[in-house]
């Protein structure tokens, strides 16, 4: 039988889609068609080529076709050849550039991108424990069963929703069962999951929301057909006494986003007491719990009443959100129906995924990183708050007991103007006007909110600097 392309043990080198077209013959076609993927760009310096007889077999043409169309260019200086390394793509092989002859405008500093990463919610990328989750990734799939690379659960992983269970309730002190907890893909997946769209989803309309918070969850429950209630903000959290006829209500109890600070305690008992008396349920987002640095952590809100709260969590703040592994610990009622709305597998976390972070969290490797973390972020803070003191001691800092961003209190009406002078100075930020509920008062006031945790580290203190630049004067 012919040696087919699949399994010629002579592929070596880059798969390449040439076309061969044009006057000339076989051989000047592929010289046009080769010179105009490196002109192009499209094979970029350095790149290996395909051996003569690889190449041949692909486009169905003799080798000495391609021997002498590779020699060619190499005459030309497009290609290189070295005994041992191939044919390549010569390294002085540029691709089309723009006319020397067209001017080139040069943007203002505001239109080239931000240069400083200040906006809130992103954990430092650089920070992520490769080595450690490596570790974990192959000693999951060292003992994964072969079972596990089937169809498998849609509540996920029981490896996980055991590790999380423990974990949890050390932590969190979230009572609960594997049983009860099911794997998403993040908060985004679980509010998905739970309103789905129009009267299917497993919770309805309307819910209670805070006054200020992510405007994207907003808009998700909206495209849902769910009306949202803002409920106002002072300093001891939402006012849930405000709460009526609403079906549900979103928190975020251990620090609100994005102003700050922990549900008070009597409004803790209160919505519970609340979602008792009207059959109710309580969303709890659970987003950044993990980081405090100058008090206790708050336990999480379902330890008051795990049938009356769905605690919702994941590790996009403290490991990465490019992992997009999530979890939602769902009073009894609601697992069944969850589960049908997660239906269909394309939904699902990735299983290797779930068996790392299962093993990350067993081997105690979670715990050492979010301790790692929690040094270097309140490090971040420290360095912020002392920078503001000493440049700009008339802006008072907010909301910096937890999390990963302060809030930047600022005078009446200097809002925007800040916003806008952050990024002519190459922030990237938001003013605290970006999260407000399109229905409720200005009751936060004006400011900035500033993450100080992306930002990388040999960055920071010229991203601080850059801020104070931005700031109104006294």
């Amino acid at each position: 039988m012919t040696e087919s392309w699949v399994n010629s043990a002579e592929r070596v080198g880059a798969d390449l889609h040439l076309e061969l077209s044009g006057p000339g013959g076989r051989r000047a076609a592929l010289i046009r068609a080769l010179r105009e993927a490196v002109r192009s760009g499209r094979l970029a310096p350095g790149t290996r080529l395909p051996p003569y007889r690889s190449l041949a077999a692909d486009l169905g043409v003799a080798r000495n076709t391609v021997a002498d169309a590779y020699a060619e260019l190499v005459a030309e200086g497009w290609l290189t050849a070295r005994q041992g390394s191939g044919t390549r793509v010569a390294e002085r092989a540029e691709p089309l550039r723009r006319a020397a002859r067209t001017p080139v405008r040069v943007p203002p500093p505001h239109e080239r991108g931000p240069r400083h990463d200040l906006r809130q919610g992103a954990p430092d990328a650089s920070a992520f424990p490769r080595a450690a989750w490596a570790a974990s990734y192959r000693r999951a799939l060292r003992a994964a069963p072969s079972e596990a690379f089937g169809p498998g659960d849609p509540a996920g992983r029981r490896e996980l929703r055991e590790a999380l269970m423990e974990y949890l309730a050390r932590a969190r002190g979230v009572r609960t069962e594997p049983e009860r907890i099911v794997v998403c893909s993040g908060f985004a997946h679980a509010l998905r999951l739970l309103f789905g769209q129009g009267a299917g989803g497993v919770l309805r309309g309307p819910l209670g929301v805070e006054a200020y918070g992510l405007d994207f969850h907003r808009e998700l429950l909206a495209a849902a057909g769910v009306r949202t209630v803002p409920l106002p903000l002072d300093e001891h959290g939402a006012r849930v006494a405000g709460l009526g006829r609403e079906r549900a209500v979103l928190l975020t109890p251990a620090h609100q986003f994005p102003t700050g600070g922990p549900l008070h305690p009597e409004r803790r008992t209160a919505v519970i007491d609340w979602a008792r008396s009207r059959d109710a349920v309580v969303l709890e987002d659970d987003y950044d719990g993990e980081f405090r640095y100058d008090r206790r952590p708050v336990g999480a809100l379902q330890g008051l009443d795990p049938e009356r709260v769905i605690h919702i969590g994941s590790v996009s703040k403290s490991l990465s959100p490019a992992l997009r592994l999530g979890w939602m610990v769902l009073p009894e009622r609601y697992v069944d129906p969850v589960l049908a709305a997660k239906g269909e597998r394309e939904a699902w976390a990735s299983v290797p995924d779930q068996l790392a972070l299962a093993d990350f969290v067993v081997s105690g490797s979670y715990d050492r990183h979010v301790r790692r973390m929690r040094q270097r972020y309140r490090g971040r803070r420290d360095r912020l708050v002392a920078v503001l003191a000493a440049r700009a001691p008339h802006i008072e800092v907010t909301g910096i007991a937890a999390g990963l961003h302060a809030v930047l209190r600022l005078p009446p009406g200097t809002e925007r103007s800040a916003v806008k002078a952050a990024a002519w100075q190459g922030i990237a930020l938001d003013g605290l006007a970006a999260f407000r509920h399109p229905r409720s008062p200005m009751t936060a006031g004006e400011g900035l909110v500033v993450g100080y945790a992306a930002t990388a580290e040999h960055a920071y203190a010229a991203a601080l600097d850059a801020l104070c630049r931005a700031l109104p004067p006294e």
